[in-house]
């Protein structure tokens, strides 16, 4: 059986989904190199490629919740903008070819750098069959970039019995030709209010749960392979692949406990819980896909042959790693009048700095 392949002319448009937000990591993508495989072992490759930017984009996606422990009277509410910057850690910066679990089609080893790495090249891989090269590339080098900017935008309202409920929405917006959508609730109750004479400190205890999830679809422009003969009779590639898509999910969510030290200007306040990330998405249209030729002279070539088509549906959904652990966090928050401002910090696997504006009506 001929495996087929996935070109992507450029990696940086699927890195893309997952900073949608963030104009500077677009900038950073631009001459990324594309990378061909097959469809298994390009997902394969994505996955691990990806997975730095994603997990930091999801670790900001859970920054900017809370920035005191105190929940809002009945009927007091909120309007905070939050700018969250997950970092990479150096871990994450390269990744050993030989443990990703690449089909024996698709050769190569060595250290590669993921989105995050070295700006360098990396090994060079091959992908053949029936003795055929399809094609053979340098892995992509890295962007040097550890900073995923995630900003937030969210409303706080009081509810009785200490509660308070959180909410962000962002509808379905045009960016960079694809369209984003962002939508997450939190809850807060507090605990201090169950303590008798608690009106008397300074000190408030709650505990917190917030889920966020964004949805985005990001076109894909891949064409044959120049390099490669074209034996097409009935296709128009141009027309044929237009409708290439990636349709990706980031979710993000935490839970734990937080305290604040509330003082007449300034509050303190920190948090303590388990956080998880998780990233999936799926390939859709139309993609080319070259074959081996084992009559007469050996070569590869695309054709009008079923064989020559990859469609969406035939890759496997792209699941990123999760990254799940322990979150502890600890900040300051700044209240002049109505206006708020925040900054904190959030100590994880993929650690996240805060900063965030709002108008507050307790």
């Amino acid at each position: 059986m001929i495996m087929k392949k996935l070109a992507l002319n450029r990696i940086g448009i699927l890195s893309a989904a997952m900073i949608l937000f963030s104009s500077a990591a677009f900038s950073q993508i631009d001459n990324v190199d594309f990378l061909r495989s097959a469809p298994a072992d390009g997902v394969k490759y994505i996955e691990a490629y990806m997975a730095p930017w994603a997990n930091a984009f999801g670790a900001g996606l859970n920054g900017s919740w809370y920035n005191t422990a105190k929940p809002h009277k009945f009927g007091g509410f909120d309007i905070t903008f939050g700018l969250n910057l997950g970092i990479v850690p150096s871990s994450a910066e390269t990744f050993d070819l030989s443990s990703t679990g690449f089909s024996t089609a698709l050769t190569g080893t060595g250290k590669a750098s993921t989105i995050a790495g070295p700006r360098t090249d990396g090994p060079t891989m091959t992908y053949s069959q029936s003795g055929i090269t399809l094609a053979s590339f340098p892995t992509p080098p890295g962007t040097g970039w550890k900073y995923i900017p995630v900003p937030t935008l969210q409303v706080g309202i009081g509810l009785p019995l200490g509660t308070e409920l959180k909410g962000r929405f962002i509808p379905r917006l045009p960016i960079k030709d694809g369209d984003i959508m962002l939508w997450g609730v939190g809850l807060m109750h507090s605990i201090m209010q169950y303590i008798p004479g608690n009106d008397l400190l300074p000190l408030d205890v709650s505990i917190f749960g917030g889920f966020t999830s964004l949805n985005g679809n990001v076109p894909i422009s891949l064409q044959p392979d120049p390099a490669i003969t074209w034996n097409y009779t009935t296709i128009n590639p141009t027309l044929y692949f237009a409708d290439q898509n990636l349709s990706m999910t980031v979710q993000a969510y935490n839970v734990g406990a937080v305290a604040s030290v509330n003082l007449k200007v300034i509050t303190f306040y920190g948090g303590l819980g388990y956080s998880n990330t998780k990233t999936t998405a799926e390939m859709e249209g139309n993609y080319p896909a070259p074959v081996a030729i084992t009559t007469g002279i050996p070569h590869a070539e695309y054709n009008d042959t079923p064989q020559s088509t990859t469609t969406g549906a035939e890759f496997p959904n792209i699941e990123i790693e999760n990254f799940s652990g322990l979150r502890a966090n600890v900040g300051f928050r700044l209240k002049l009048a109505v206006i708020t401002i925040h900054v904190d910090y959030t100590r994880a696997q993929y650690n996240v700095v805060s900063t965030g504006l709002g108008i507050s009506f307790r």
